[in-house]
């Protein structure tokens, strides 16, 4: 099955399969398997991504998303993430994370369960909204 590139353009950007289709037709030798091999990424998840069989809001593990990135050439995290509308995570230095562990071996049981919950109500948030 073939997809128009053009077809795989949603009204407000390009989605997952548009980003990947335009890397492919803008580098030729590219392809669904070789991003696959290069990436480690089932090539039957690329196919299914690309033909929208399996769905990418917020379903595709951000590891994943990173790999994809890191192959496709003159393709950023935050394109990859935006295609999939979710928000490219920020780089964590080693001394942001550093703190993080700190504070976070400080909080008792019940403190670091609401931390989490927290966290996973912030990353489900769609791109461009704030929790409320």
């Amino acid at each position: 099955m073939t997809i128009n590139r053009d077809d795989a353009i949603r009204a407000e950007g390009e989605d997952l399969a548009a980003l990947i289709l335009r890397v492919i037709d803008e580098n030729p030798g590219l392809s669904q398997k070789g991003i696959a091999e290069k990436s480690g990424i089932p090539l039957a998840t690329i196919n299914a991504w690309v033909t929208r069989r399996r769905g990418t809001s917020g379903r595709i593990d951000p590891d994943s998303l990173r790999k994809l990135a890191a192959v496709l050439p003159k393709t950023t995290v935050k394109q990859v993430f935006e295609s999939t509308g979710r928000r490219a995570p920020a780089n964590l230095d080693q001394e942001r994370e550093k703190k993080l562990l700190r504070l976070w071996r400080q909080m008792d049981a019940q403190q670091q369960r609401s931390v989490l919950d927290m966290v996973e109500v912030m990353v489900r948030q769609p791109k461009g909204r704030a929790a409320e």
